[in-house]
């Protein structure tokens, strides 16, 4: 018969081996925690521009504004860079000489027509009196042509008339197209000629960019050539934009070809007028690229792919195109989007559905040359 001590230290230890075989049960039952990964942030690279110049942005149409006839500027309505509606009155002359001639044209019109009447009453008289014989015929031949000559009058009275009203409408200068003035050419009080500037109107669809650019620069410059422009009033705001039009000949003043680029999608805050930087880039950099780890890169059978990381840390396979290889990079051209999180490395060491615990990516020192050691 065993001692009861032993027999206690047999019970204890017994249950201590269950205890433990049941601990490692749960922890072999447990899904084991991610493990940690590097992974980068998917980003563009930046898009080499061969060459800039200095532009303006514009509307696709100008327009200067001015008055039909010389005279006075009394009032001005609108100023630089407001936006105006078809129909808008912008500035008045001095309507005062004009009003002038209408009041003479409507007293000359009234005239013309008073005599006319009586041109027409004395030759009913006469046509009658003439049937009877008792009349001579020269006279009557006389009334109908003072008649015609009556009737001539009231006509030219009557063109005055509209002249004159035309002359009075003419001092208010108005506007035809929804726009916006870009410039101002002319003052109040100031005496303008017929067809002198007053302000400029930019008016159309969508916005532009205009620059000019020396013979030496226009080598490529074709409709369809792609471009960026970033206005200075919006730094980091780069645009896409086509050149739309290039001018044949050069400017006598300026001997520069005007060039015009049609901006993709314009930003609210973009006006007219604002200076710009354009940028026009080679044909192979209009294409968006991502530039990422070699070791991010691997093979599914003859197919480039990487693997993607989505919010919960799963990890999916996605087809890339490659673009060019680097020493330690690869530019890819397609199969991804700005945002996306890619594993860095260990890329032949995971799964697909496999989940990771994402850190970031850093690059390793490059090795010392002989030189620098």
């Amino acid at each position: 018969m065993k001692d009861p001590l032993a027999r206690s230290l047999s019970r204890l230890a017994v249950a201590t081996l269950c205890v433990a075989l049941a601990a490692c049960g749960a922890r072999e039952s447990a899904e084991p925690p991610p493990r940690p990964a590097p992974t980068v942030e998917v980003q563009p690279d930046v898009q080499a521009a061969s060459w800039a110049a200095p532009g303006l942005i514009t509307a696709p149409e100008s327009t200067p504004l001015s008055f039909r006839q010389a005279g006075l500027i009394l009032r001005r309505h609108v100023g630089l860079g407001d936006t105006v509606r078809a129909g808008q009155v912008l500035a008045e002359q001095d309507a005062g000489p004009w009003r002038q001639n209408l009041a003479s044209a409507q007293a000359q019109q009234r005239a013309a027509r008073a005599a006319l009447d009586v041109a027409e009453r004395q030759w009913r008289r006469d046509q009658a009196q003439g049937r009877e014989g008792l009349i001579a015929q020269a006279q009557a031949e006389q009334t109908r042509g003072q008649l015609a000559q009556a009737r001539a009058q009231d006509e030219q009275a009557g063109q005055a008339l509209a002249r004159a009203r035309d002359q009075v409408a003419y001092t208010r200068l108005t506007v035809e197209h929804d726009g916006v003035i870009v410039a101002e050419q002319a003052m109040a009080g100031q005496n303008v000629a017929a067809g002198q500037p007053v302000y400029t109107l930019a008016w159309g669809d969508g916005l532009e960019a205009v620059v000019d650019l020396p013979a030496r620069r226009m080598a490529g410059i074709v409709p369809g050539r792609v471009a960026e422009v970033e206005a200075v009033a919006l730094p980091g705001v780069r645009l896409s934009a086509q050149v739309r039009e290039v001018a044949r000949a050069a400017d006598p003043a300026t001997l520069g070809f005007r060039v015009k680029l049609r901006l993709d999608a314009a930003d609210p805050a973009l006006r007219p007028g604002m200076t710009a930087t354009v940028r026009f880039l080679e044909p192979e950099a209009a294409q968006v690229r991502y530039t990422l780890p070699a070791t991010a890169l691997f093979h599914q059978g003859d197919r480039p792919a990487v693997w993607v990381v989505d919010a919960d840390g799963v990890l999916a396979t996605q087809r890339v195109k490659v673009a060019a290889y680097g020493a330690d990079t690869v530019t890819l051209s397609g199969g991804l989007r700005t945002g996306q999180i890619v594993l860095a490395q260990g890329v032949h060491t995971v799964v697909e559905g496999q989940r990771i615990e994402a850190v970031p990516y850093r690059a390793r020192p490059a090795a010392p040359t002989e030189a620098g050691q």
